[in-house]
């Protein structure tokens, strides 16, 4: 593959997170790959937008537009996830590839009953209480160099219910069978949760493939940068040229 066949990259960060959740991929890959990472509707800089679904798919689409170099493998974790799967059923033709981090789990069932609950309970405390826990988490996790972008930028605990509200219920392992494009799914080894659907995730597509993070938990690429950006260039060097 030469510079020129190399997929542009579009990063969907996860619940409550911003575009620099993928700061660390992004210093690695932006020298031989075209690659951005959304803001998606109510967080970072589109924190006053409403969400949907809809709006979620539409942003990804004027990443992937604004790159200029056509379909582009999208990454999303967790709740970009599954805003990529449905970006993806809108949105086919723009679609080179797909990785899901931490979004091979059914929403639907009684899964989701204890994520309703938390969905719920989230407006009752105070924004700035949830700062303070979420900075001191990340800082006592992770190196400032990779939280760092994150904790910069907020949290958009407001969209929460709203976010988690459509996504709960609507995806089964059946959504990938609107994805035209060969896809990863790229989960931490102690994600327990989110990667509990993965095989079956796998099986509903002809061209999907799991692979694990060593140790990693749902915040893989925040658990091991080096290895979750291996997997995303590996998967992007193997993708089939696209006229």
């Amino acid at each position: 593959m030469t510079a020129a066949d190399a997929p542009p990259i579009v990063f969907v960060h996860g619940t409550r997170f911003s575009a620099g959740q993928w700061s660390p991929q992004l210093a690695a890959l932006q020298q031989d790959f075209p690659a951005a990472a959304v803001d998606l509707p109510g967080h970072g800089s589109r924190c006053a937008q409403p969400w949907s679904l809809g709006a979620a798919s539409e942003v990804i689409a004027a990443a992937v537009d604004s790159l200029d170099r056509g379909p582009a493998l999208v990454v999303g974790h967790s709740l970009g996830g599954y805003a990529a799967l449905e970006f993806a059923r809108r949105r086919p033709e723009l679609l080179r590839g797909l990785v899901l981090a931490g979004a091979s789990v059914s929403t639907t069932g009684a899964w989701a009953i204890p994520y309703r609950w938390v969905a719920g309970l989230v407006p009752r405390v105070p924004a700035a209480r949830l700062t303070r826990w979420n900075d001191r988490l990340l800082r006592r996790l992770y190196p400032p160099e990779v939280v760092g972008a994150t904790i910069r930028a907020g949290y958009a605990f407001h969209t929460l219910p709203a976010a988690w509200g459509e996504v709960l219920g609507r995806f089964e392992a059946s959504a990938m069978r609107h994805v035209d494009a060969p896809v990863l799914i790229l989960n931490g080894e102690k994600d327990t949760v989110f990667r509990s659907g993965e095989r079956e995730f796998a099986r509903a597509h002809p061209h999907a493939r799991v692979e694990l993070i060593p140790r990693a938990r749902h915040l893989a690429n925040f658990d091991d940068p080096e290895a979750f950006t291996d997997a995303v260039r590996r998967f992007a060097l193997q993708l089939p040229v696209r006229g």
